[in-house]
């Protein structure tokens, strides 16, 4: 059997994995209108939303997780 792409990529080390896994999800976000979300999501987001405006301060950075994800912080 013919190795695949994602075979290439499992064999990466964890940090390397998940920086692929990032650029993957950024182009799946890119365009946000292919996304179809159910309503049950919705309302998650839209709950999860008020809540953080109702406490902004307990709110960690997406740079401050995904660095200490990648390993360099």
């Amino acid at each position: 059997m013919p190795r695949r792409p994602l075979d290439d990529i499992l064999d990466q080390p964890v940090a390397e994995r998940l920086r692929a896994l990032d650029e993957i999800w950024e182009s799946v976000v890119a365009d946000p209108e292919l996304l179809a979300l159910p309503e049950s999501q919705r309302r998650e987001l839209e709950r999860r939303l008020k809540l953080h405006l109702e406490n902004p301060d307990e709110a960690i950075p997406w740079e401050t997780i995904r660095s200490r994800l990648l390993g360099s912080g």
